[in-house]
């Protein structure tokens, strides 16, 4: 009963809230706080096939679809400076497992160890943050073949040896590590609907050539539990003290609310929160699962032992998040009553993207719904269902189609909406120390390839050169961080120019 009324006070709440930051500066975050873009290896490095790289689980999914992407192996130097001409505090990148040791354990790939070591320089000369992820959907392809990937416990060993290479030759320069980016999705996507690496599924849940829909995305969460509290403990008792960096793990994070006002759609709401927040973050905080999964999934679900929760609870300093937009939640309940369940059956939600319950969720394929109190929402919900973790937005921005124009006004309302609404967050006492756009540049996407975009440069990947181009969100971008104030409709005049894009005069939202 307390849990119901809760969630109807924070919705009610929602409901009420007022998007108020709507004029602010950088000067209006606390000290300390970070803002930075982001990227990822396979989607942004190339060179899949050069100076000793071996095949990662992305590559042999997408066929090799990330075999050049939009080369920063090459163009790093050129990328960094313009993180710096854009006033970039920090830059997000995640290390390729199969670039610096490729085969996953034992000798170092001295080509990979170079690069990330120019990388990391690079970056710290310009006055930028490095903050690294580990792993990003992509341990080698050798350990996939070997014993399964994240299916195995082995990768446990694996990863924390991988971890410890990274901590030693790199943790000097690194201020914040990120152990596994989006283990929830990831375990979904890649073992239930294989949609993403390594394409894991089983009928009805998907169509692939080998997986088991039921079992395996719950296993593989809870091997990457344990990789990742096994990371942390290793920095924690080996490094920290040394380098003084911090370590977290980055969620995928829709705000979900009830699609109606009724008893079963709010329930719904409260248990999706806990299947796909609480999966990952309830063992961390409280060390075990939430009970509506070990009820739901039964003996599907691996058991947390003593030690192994001893293990994972408190294995963090921050929690990062990913968020795009908020969706709908409506009860689905009757699929419990099914024999054969996976993730989103013992879930037993529908999701969609609009309100009316009209668009279902995985239909939406143009622009976010512009919904700023949703991120709000959810850093409200982790401070008072976690305790008010420290937090790192690790990526949020707008998707639009990959094209040539560089008049993003909606990527422009999006950022000032969304930052406006951490401000607000952070007002009411949300412990939120970064924001990261995504991306840095346009990339290869996951979902879309080269046909969507999320950078604040365009990226011409039909010209052999890659040429980067400011679009107008990266003279926004660019004057808040260089202290513009922004109006309440996301307007102000530009102070500086960047690249060879620099007429316009003024960037607006409108």
């Amino acid at each position: 009963m307390l849990r119901l009324y809760f969630l109807l006070i924070l919705t009610l709440t929602l409901a009420l809230t007022v998007f108020s930051a709507d004029k602010y500066s950088r000067d209006d975050f606390p000290p300390g706080f970070i803002f930075g873009a982001a990227t990822s290896a396979y989607q942004v490095e190339g060179a899949a096939r050069e100076d000793g790289r071996t095949p990662s689980i992305w590559d042999t999914f997408s066929h090799g679809g990330g075999d050049v992407a939009v080369d920063e192996y090459h163009k790093y130097k050129e990328d960094v400076q313009l993180m710096a001409e854009t006033g970039l505090e920090a830059y997000r990148f995640s290390i390729s497992w199969s670039r610096l040791i490729p085969d996953g354990r034992g000798p170092l790939n001295p080509k990979g160890l170079e690069y990330y070591n120019n990388l990391i320089n690079e970056l710290i000369s310009h006055g930028i943050q490095a903050h690294a992820s580990l792993y990003n959907f992509d341990h080698p392809q050798s350990l996939e073949d070997e014993y399964g990937g994240w299916l195995s416990r082995n990768i446990v060993r694996d990863f924390t040896a991988y971890a410890d290479v990274c901590f030693r030759e790199f943790g000097d320069r690194v201020s914040s590590w990120s152990t596994i980016n989006e283990p929830n999705v990831f375990a979904v996507g890649g073992y239930d609907q294989g949609t993403v690496p390594p394409g894991r599924c089983s009928y009805p849940f998907g169509n692939c050539s080998k997986g088991d829909s039921s079992t395996e995305p719950y296993l593989a969460a809870h091997n990457m539990l344990l990789a990742h509290s096994s990371t942390v403990r290793l920095y924690k008792n080996k490094y920290q003290s040394k380098q003084h960096g911090v370590i977290g793990i980055t969620l995928y994070a829709f705000w979900l609310l009830p699609l109606s006002n009724s008893t079963e759609d709010i329930n719904a709401a409260g248990r999706a929160r806990d299947f796909f927040f609480g999966w990952i973050l309830n063992p961390l905080v409280f060390g075990d699962y939430p009970e509506i999964m070990k009820k739901n999934a039964g003996l599907r679900l691996p058991v947390l032992a003593n030690q192994e929760s001893e293990l994972v609870k408190g294995a963090f300093d921050f929690i990062g998040l990913i968020h795009y937009t908020t969706v709908y939640v409506m009860d689905s309940s009757k699929s419990l009553k099914l024999e054969n369940r996976d993730f989103n059956a013992d879930m037993a939600v529908a999701l969609f993207f609009d309100q009316d319950g009209d668009v279902p969720f995985g239909l939406f394929s143009s622009e976010y719904p512009l919904r700023p109190w949703g991120l709000q929402g959810i850093l409200e919900y982790f401070k008072q269902a976690y305790g008010n973790p420290p937090i790192y937005i690790h990526e949020n921005g707008q998707v639009s189609p990959h094209i040539s124009s560089l008049e993003d006004a909606s990527r422009v309302e999006y950022l000032h909406a969304y930052i406006g609404s951490v401000l607000d967050a952070i007002r009411n006492g949300s412990d939120t120390r970064g924001y990261f756009v995504w991306s840095f540049l346009d990339v290869i996407e996951i979902f879309g390839g080269k046909e969507s975009s999320y950078g604040l440069y365009f990226v011409d990947m039909d010209d052999p050169r890659l040429p980067r181009l400011p679009k107008k969100s990266a003279y926004w971008y660019s004057n808040f961080l260089k202290g513009g104030k922004v109006g309440s409709d996301g307007t102000f005049e530009l102070e500086e120019s960047l690249g060879e894009s620099s007429s316009d005069a003024i960037v607006s939202v409108g």
